[in-house]
């Protein structure tokens, strides 16, 4: 057999696997779509006309988990139940639902998760006769900001106001607490009738060996930006591009301390579990929690407790539909797991990543990674700014300012944009930087239609 005979059966078989690769990323993506819509169906057809109703506005998935979890409990106690997210919500959904139970999350300052701006706006700003429903509710939310559950009350004030009774009172949640989520349980028991109902468990957590710890940036004048791979050790859950990995901590004291979410920079095609982590200091040189035990404590080879969450709100686009993503410090990590789907596909609509850190010098992160993607197609564009190297665009926000234009181009192109970082100054500054590059109202459109999705913190 000649050399180029066997160069070319080993180029066939190289195509041929990546080609089984693509197939096999598509079936699992439309699969776990095509399950999620065979649960509806199958709640909603059990539940006949007496249903209740679960609405849930969620950003980083947890609310949507939720829901299902409650759907579950009603169930199981004989009542059937049907479930919305806030995005499909509408008045004559509630005007036809006779018991409702809201779950629903606050983001940022108080606001609602971008699912929900269409429900805000078209709904909740007019009034309605809601008298005949009666409705429970469960806020999500963090204690640390002002605002705190600020959209959940919302909603509960909104109903009240259209003449809706409550089955009991409102339920706060703050980062998940366990005890506040067994109150909501228990609260279901006054829909069920059921009192011998099991205390719901936490999701089991898999398994997970730490395999690779590097610095990002060194040198840099910020925090130290460390990148993190684990491996599965029994099984090797699956996951998509914006999707969310929860990490158990290590007990402390006798105490078992609130998990962590981080944000997922690979694939499952990888086989491993990859993270961008910033090590957190108190002014007092203290080491944040999480942060501190990952990137400094933790040992190649130790063992944690971790599970991938789905995080709907954040998924690809279709790989034809141009994606612009926009984002700063260890926000690459969302934004490079799509980056990575979007590698997986011959042909995709572009994508343009516009992303701000510190310095050029140190913190060039995934550089080689972004550099490959340039070459091979998987990335059209890349603008960056490095707010401590001077110059007119110093930070994200100012980039896009300055493509104000080509940006809005790309959306007149049906693109979709994503931003991934921190909460506070990026992510205020993007979104009046698109306001102001792409208007408002147009803006609001693209929230409201899914094509403007946040991954913030």
């Amino acid at each position: 057999m000649t050399a180029d005979l066997t160069r070319w059966l080993w180029t066939a078989v190289a195509v041929a696997l990546w080609l089984g690769l693509i197939g096999l990323t598509v079936w699992r993506v439309r699969a776990a779509a095509k399950k999620a819509a065979e649960q509806a169906r199958a709640l909603a057809e059990a539940a006949g006309e007496d249903a209740v109703l679960i609405a849930f506005a969620s950003q980083t998935g947890f609310g949507e988990e939720l829901a299902w979890m409650t759907a579950r409990a009603l169930g199981d106690g004989g009542v059937g139940a049907r479930i919305t997210s806030f995005a499909d919500l509408d008045l004559e959904t509630l005007k036809g639902a006779r018991r409702l139970l809201v779950i629903a999350s606050t983001t940022g300052e108080g606001d609602a998760p971008d699912g929900a701006a269409r429900f805000v706006r078209q709904v909740m700003k007019g009034e309605a006769d809601l008298s005949h429903l009666s409705y429970g509710l469960l806020a999500l939310g963090d204690r640390s900001y002002d605002a705190y559950c600020s959209f959940g009350h919302a909603v509960g004030d909104w109903l009240d106001g259209c003449g809706a009774q409550t089955l009991f009172d409102r339920v706060e949640v703050d980062n998940g607490d366990a005890g506040a989520i067994r109150h909501w349980q228990h609260q279901l028991n006054q829909i069920t009738g059921s009192t011998a109902a099991p205390d719901w468990t936490p999701p089991a957590y898999d398994r997970w060996r730490l395999v690779e710890r590097s610095l990002l940036n060194a040198g840099s004048p910020g925090g130290q930006a460390w990148h993190l791979a684990f491996e599965p050790i029994d099984h090797a859950p699956d996951w998509a591009a914006g999707d969310i990995a929860e990490v158990g901590l290590p007990v402390r004291d006798g105490e078992q301390p609130a998990s962590r979410e981080y944000s997922v920079a690979s694939l499952p095609s990888d086989g491993r579990v990859e993270f961008c982590i910033r090590l957190m200091t108190q002014p007092d040189g203290t080491r944040g929690l999480a942060s501190g035990w990952l990137t400094q404590e933790a040992q190649i080879g130790d063992e944690i407790a971790m599970r991938v969450r789905a995080n709907r709100g954040f998924h690809a686009p279709p790989p034809e539909a141009p994606i612009i993503l926009i984002g700063n410090g260890t926000g690459i990590a969302g934004l490079r797991g799509h980056l990575k789907a979007r590698a997986r596909h011959e042909k995709t609509g572009g994508a343009w990543l516009l992303f701000g850190e510190r310095t050029r010098a140190h913190d060039a992160v995934y550089d080689a990674d972004l550099q490959a993607w340039l070459a091979s197609g998987a990335l059209t564009r890349l603008d960056r700014a490095f707010s401590r190297d001077g110059g007119e665009n110093r930070y994200v926000q100012s980039l896009v300012a300055e493509h104000a234009r080509p940006m809005a181009d790309w959306v007149d192109r049906g693109a979709y944009v994503y931003v991934c970082g921190s909460l506070e100054g990026m992510s205020k500054g993007v979104h009046a930087a698109l306001e102001a590059a792409l208007g408002e109202e147009r803006l609001m459109r693209l929230t409201e239609t899914g094509r403007y999705r946040r991954d913030v913190y």
